[in-house]
């Protein structure tokens, strides 16, 4: 056993850190951890990331733990910081992304008299983290991260905050070092495998529904041989696209907002379903009606990393607490199905699918001069396999997620929490932690300007990745709710903007405009080149036809359908 160490309780948790295997942090410095700032200094094997506002630093490490399957890390200065940052806790919670998060905090001497931006972040994060914890001796420092790293990485991943109080850091102590956590999961038995196959073995219309994190690659391939040696349609939950090669014949599309209504009706009409890692929220069910609630019409297996998420809304026929890459190993092992009756049902389904990646219903009666679906079509022609697409909330992410096609994991960086103003850090973080992959950004006007700052922290970093902004002047879905509920009475929903090209020139980076069609694909041939010789961002501006508001419909039929219905 190794000795104590004489260390102040800055000192301890940078080394701590080192300990837990933290490469890179996101922050934006405060007064409140100097201590912690100062003793990273000499901690050159972590990589510090200054963001310009502490949602970026949550975003980014979310989308650090996303990309890397490690758990993110960020530190944030008291009260504003933590306000600020807390998007990003949220959305690792209802994202169950592995997150440490690092608060400043007033001095154990001025607590509890409402110092200086002092906030309890117990009762602030208590509903939105796996555990909050304050550190207010130095000694306990190794046993508090360690605890934290472990709490974040098992079972059900997701955030933990800690709190730091400023003479905690610059206390000294003799403390003994951690060892680096080991997250733990659980696994299938033998019994609950064979009850899997035997519920395949009866079934007449199977659908296998991915989603969730702690995927790997070995346990994607493991699914993939499965579900090939099964002939089983694979659809993958809202945002998780990326967990099965879109571009196989098993593929049958994503079960989120948007859905295809064939694939709706599939899974409605399934007699089981397999779901692997997917929670089966609000967005994944159509606002819960894919499935009914609490016993669905469909025999529903469900396997989840938490406990506490099986049978939370949906009883399940067969409930099992696994860890994804330990319930792939043992699907891989399993003895194929003999001539299933849906063989024929999974190629109707892809070819389902195949036809919704067409030219949509929006453009049947007239093509605005800026085609987006020709947008996409240019950019899966322009880009590598590997492209990493990131995109945060607004009707503008359904080009992506109906038309490009995720070739595998970690393809896809997004929020299932429906963050605005997650794509643009979550790009530049992706290009800072794997500068050498083709990282592309879909955000909208509004959704842009939640996080756009974050430009600058790319250019300081020599992050390149390329960011399309659809620029309709309004916030398009709030918008299309509005006419929805209450048509022809706009009203907040307008917005005035800058002009983002030469926004993305201000920062340092490089800036296009496109108005038609024929424009996009020489812009985005200067944004490519831009990127990889000058190693700054590239912008790509679409003034789009606000009328265009989703795939399937306009702005003005949205309307009259609403005014048909009125009383």
């Amino acid at each position: 056993m190794s000795e104590p160490l004489h260390r102040t309780g800055a000192r301890l948790l940078v080394d701590q850190l080192l300990i837990q295997g933290v490469n890179h942090i996101f922050c934006v410095p405060g007064e409140s951890y100097l201590g912690v700032i100062d003793a990273l200094h000499d901690a050159r094997a972590i990589k510090l990331v200054v963001n310009r506002h502490e949602s970026g630093s949550t975003f980014m490490a979310e989308a650090y733990a996303k990309l890397t399957g490690q758990p993110g890390v960020a530190f944030v200065t008291r009260g504003p910081g933590a306000t600020n940052g807390s998007i990003g806790i949220h959305t690792a919670f209802q994202d169950s992304t592995p997150m440490v998060v690092f608060i400043g905090q007033v001095g154990s001497d001025f607590t509890e008299r409402e110092a200086f931006q002092e906030v309890d972040y117990r009762r602030m994060f208590g509903q939105m983290t796996k555990w909050v914890a304050q550190i207010d001796r130095a000694d306990r420092v190794p046993e508090f991260v360690a605890r934290a790293f472990q709490v974040a990485t098992s079972g059900r991943p997701g955030p933990v905050v800690l709190a730091l109080p400023e003479d905690m850091q610059t206390q000294t102590a003799d403390a003994v070092d951690a060892l680096c956590h080991q997250p733990v999961q659980g696994a299938p038995s033998d019994m609950q495998i064979a009850a899997l196959r035997r519920a395949l073995g009866q079934a007449q219309r199977p659908l296998v529904l991915l989603g969730g994190f702690g995927w790997t690659e070995a346990a994607c391939e493991n699914l993939r041989r499965w579900a090939e040696a099964n002939h089983l349609p694979v659809a993958c939950a809202f945002r998780f696209q990326d967990l099965f090669d879109n571009r196989h014949p098993n593929y049958v599309g994503d079960v989120g907002i948007g859905i295809n209504p064939k694939l709706a009706q599939r899974v409605k009409d399934a007699d089981l379903i397999v779901a692997i890692g997917p929670r089966l929220g609000e967005m994944t069910t159509s606002g819960y009606t894919l499935l009914e609630a609490p016993r669905p019409k469909q025999a529903l297996i469900h396997i989840h990393q938490g406990m506490e998420e099986l049978g939370r809304v949906y009883q399940p026929a067969l409930a099992i607490c696994s860890g994804m890459p330990q319930f792939a190993s043992r699907l891989a092992m399993m003895m194929p199905i003999e001539s299933p009756p849906w063989r024929e049902a999974t190629v109707q389904a892809r070819a389902e699918y195949a036809l919704w990646q067409g030219r949509p219903p929006v453009y049947a009666h007239s093509v605005p001069k800026l085609d987006l679906w020709q947008v996409v079509e240019k950019l899966r022609e322009a880009l590598p396999p590997d492209t990493i697409i990131t995109n945060g909330a607004g009707n503008f992410s359904s080009w992506a997620h109906r038309f490009w096609r995720y070739t595998g994991l970690r393809t896809q960086l997004a929020p299932t929490a429906g963050s605005m103003g997650y794509g643009v850090p979550a790009a530049v973080a992706a290009k800072i932690v794997a500068p050498e992959r083709t990282v592309v950004c879909f955000a909208g006007d509004g959704d842009f300007l939640m996080t756009g700052q974050e430009l600058a922290t790319a250019v300081q970093y020599q992050a390149a990745p390329i960011i399309i902004v659809f620029n309709n002047g309004m916030f398009g879905t709030i918008r299309m709710h509005q006419e929805r509920e209450f048509p022809a009475r706009v009203h907040g929903t307008q917005l005035a903007n800058p002009h983002f090209a030469l926004l993305a020139q201000a920062y340092g980076g490089a800036g296009f405009v496109v108005e038609r069609t024929d424009e996009f694909a020489p812009a985005l041939a200067q944004a490519i080149e831009h990127t990889h010789v000058k190693r700054t961002p590239a912008l790509v501006e679409l003034r789009c036809d606000p009328e265009v508001i989703t795939p399937n419909a306009t702005l003005s039929a949205i309307r009259a359908t609403a005014q048909l219905q009125r009383p």
